[in-house]
C-alpha cells in the first residue's frame, strides 16, 4: 500500500508544530526567507524544531541565501532536511552535507526540462514541483496543471501550489505523488495554521490510500 507523505510548511509557532504532528503530518517546513509573511528567526526555529515528537521532520526553506546563513541556521536548529528554492547549483546544495530537497517551478515546464533539472542535481533526495515560474519564489496560492507531471521519476516528487483540503485528494490520485506540501491552504492568516482545515486536509490525504 502506497501513503502519500505530508509536509505542511510556513510553520510559525511551536502550538502549530505539534497540532500538525498530532495530526499526522510527516514533515513541518521553516521558512528562513525574510521576504517570506511566515519567516522565522533562528531563535523562533530552534524552539519549534526542538518542540517536535519522534519521526517528524523538521525542514529548513532557504532562496539565494549565503551559505554562512545556512550554516548559522545550522549550527542552532536540529533541521532533518533542507530546501533549496532559488537559482542554488548542485554543488552549493550539497556543500553542507545534509539531505536536501530542491524546488522546481513548474510555470510552462515539460516533462523534458524538469528530466533535465533532476539531473543537474544528482544527489537531491527530492524534488518539490511548485506552481511558479522557473527562478521566482514559491507561495503563490496557485495550482498548475498536474497532468504535466511524470507518473515515474528516478527520485520523489513533492507536489505544491495551491493545495488546500478541497483538492489534494484529486491532486494525489491525479498524480500518484510522492508527498504533498501545503502552507497557505490550511491557514487562517499567513503563518497561523487553522487545525480544523489541517485536519480535514489529512483526513482528506488518507482517503486516497
Amino acid at each position: 500500500m502506497k501513503r502519500c507523505r505530508v509536509k505542511v510548511c510556513g510553520v510559525t509557532s511551536v502550538a502549530d508544530a505539534q497540532m500538525i504532528s498530532a495530526a499526522g503530518a510527516d514533515a513541518i517546513g521553516l521558512m528562513f526567507y525574510s521576504k517570506s509573511s511566515r519567516y522565522v528567526s533562528i531563535e523562533q526555529a530552534a524552539a519549534i524544531a526542538k518542540a517536535l515528537p519522534p519521526f517528524v521532520a523538521s525542514v529548513g526553506l532557504f532562496l539565494d541565501a549565503e551559505a554562512a546563513f545556512v550554516r548559522d541556521v545550522l549550527a542552532q536548529v536540529p533541521l532533518t532536511v533542507l530546501q533549496f528554492h532559488g537559482s542554488e547549483s548542485a554543488a552549493f546544495c550539497e556543500q553542507f552535507h545534509k539531505p536536501y530537497i530542491k524546488a522546481v517551478g513548474m510555470l510552462g515546464v515539460q516533462a523534458q526540462a524538469l528530466d533535465d533539472y533532476m539531473a543537474s542535481h544528482p544527489k537531491a533526495q527530492a524534488f518539490l514541483v511548485d506552481s511558479h515560474a522557473p527562478g521566482a519564489a514559491g507561495g503563490t496560492g496557485k495550482t498548475f496543471d498536474w497532468q504535466t507531471l511524470p507518473k515515474h521519476t528516478a527520485r520523489p516528487l513533492i507536489l505544491a501550489g495551491g493545495l488546500n483540503p478541497d483538492n489534494v485528494a484529486q491532486a494525489i490520485q491525479t498524480t500518484d505523488i510522492y508527498a504533498v506540501d501545503v502552507s497557505s491552504g490550511v491557514e487562517s492568516q499567513a503563518g497561523i495554521k487553522d487545525p480544523a482545515k489541517v485536519e480535514t486536509f489529512m483526513r482528506n490525504v488518507y482517503r486516497t490510500l
